[in-house]
């Protein structure tokens, strides 16, 4: 086992295998939905239920100050990786967490206005799973 999380973190990495990738969808993506969001440009049939109803609009549209922190936080890691800082892990777990907390709280408005879709689902099922193994890596990192 304690090769295996070596190689995890092995050098020149500073990040868990696989989260430069992770983090790479995950900021554009966000970024690309924004601006389809922005312009409108989600076909209608695409769209979560009652999405004309203001508060709705204004409840998708609270998530763009997180949606963007998490992005800003997980390029600010890769840069802060290249350049070989162990800040990155701090900025990596932030960004992580936050991710995290975004998923949790879009999924939990759904289950409790009865709303379910896969189109929606499964991107924030993927936001609440995909940083759990990442977290607990870089806490059992920290621990040694």
């Amino acid at each position: 086992m304690g090769r295996i999380k070596q190689r995890m973190f092995s050098s020149p990495d500073i990040l868990p295998r696989g989260l430069r990738t992770c983090f790479l969808v995950v900021d554009f993506a966000f970024l690309i939905y924004w601006t389809l969001t922005l312009f409108q440009l989600i076909p209608a049939k695409w769209l979560f239920k009652n999405t004309e109803q203001p508060i709705l609009v204004d409840w998708n549209w609270s998530f763009l100050p997180l949606d963007m922190l998490i992005a800003i936080t997980g390029f600010l890691t890769l840069f802060l990786a290249a350049k070989r800082s162990h800040k990155a892990v701090t900025v990596a777990l932030i960004s992580l967490i936050m991710t995290f907390c975004a998923g949790l709280q879009a999924l939990s408005f759904w289950v409790l206005s009865g709303d379910f879709s896969w189109i929606w689902w499964i991107p924030n099922l993927f936001l609440v799973l995909y940083p759990i193994p990442f977290i607990l890596l870089i806490f059992n990192r920290s621990a040694r």
